[in-house]
């Protein structure tokens, strides 16, 4: 389990955008490795020892790594990344799954449900310019995106909010998707391997994001390469139940072809 950060923390923590891509890089840097000294840290940012320090105090504070004596190592299998990083992440890789997603949505009145997510808020963005389109999301960040747009409607669910992907989860947020039918649902990951399936880092998340994906017609899956043969803690949905998968041209091969063998149409950007 990933643990507790109030809203404040997780806006304040990134600061600058300069920081935040910094702060996101030593997350990735530390679960490649599974631990850093500070000056390995050094050499890779060009920054200051000083402001490593800060930024290794900074991220664990919020739990996702665990200072050392001269560095820093990996928080278990390495916490959840908050929203306020997460967004400085494989941002050329989102932008064109995003596109890629939205032109496969045909432009006529339908119901389309989106997931939290970085690479789900990029498609709500290209989605703007449908006319006639309800979105439903258990998302307040794809909400605020949308809600500005006269032309699409929006149905929030209830639920209970995690500060770390400012979601809407629990029996709440169940009992909307429940309760509707949708053409299309589009999913974001935490990982997506063709054994697990499509994995997220929170059980109640994902019980949330299994009813929307069992009440639609089409299950697409956007997700960089990064995420493509990983595994999360708590799964969504089966591969089987994955119509489509758009990534870009870092993922993994072999999984890819897994992902083609049980079923999935892969899509590459």
């Amino acid at each position: 389990m990933a643990s507790e950060y109030s809203v404040q923390s997780v806006a304040d923590i990134g600061g600058s955008p300069k920081r935040s891509r910094r702060m996101a890089g030593i997350l990735d840097a530390i679960a490649e490795r599974g631990e850093a000294t500070l000056g390995e840290l050094t050499d890779m940012f060009g920054s200051s020892a000083a402001t490593l320090r800060r930024d290794l105090t900074a991220l664990a504070a919020q739990g996702l790594i665990i200072r050392t004596h001269g560095g820093a190592k990996a928080a278990g299998s390495l916490a959840e990344v908050p929203v306020a990083l997460r967004d400085t992440r494989f941002q050329d890789a989102k932008r064109r799954i995003a596109r890629e997603t939205a032109a496969r949505i045909p432009r006529e009145r339908q119901a389309i449900a989106l997931s939290g997510g970085t690479t789900t808020a990029g498609v709500a963005r290209e989605l703007v310019n449908h006319a006639e389109l309800t979105v439903v999301t258990n998302s307040l960040s794809i909400a605020s995106l949308i809600a500005p747009h006269p032309r699409l409607r929006v149905v929030m669910t209830g639920g209970m909010l995690r500060p770390q992907s400012l979601e809407l989860v629990g029996a709440l947020a169940e009992a909307t998707f429940n309760a509707i039918n949708v053409g299309t649902a589009i999913l974001g990951a935490d990982g997506f391997s063709a054994r697990a399936g499509v994995t997220t880092h929170d059980e109640t998340e994902a019980r949330t994001n299994r009813a929307m994906v069992i009440k639609a017609q089409r299950t697409i899956v956007v997700a960089d390469g990064s995420k493509i043969g990983r595994v999360a803690l708590a799964q969504m949905a089966d591969a089987t139940d994955v119509d489509l998968l758009v990534t870009d041209d870092s993922a993994d091969p072999e999984e890819l072809e897994r992902l083609r063998d049980v079923g999935v149409t892969v899509v590459i950007v």
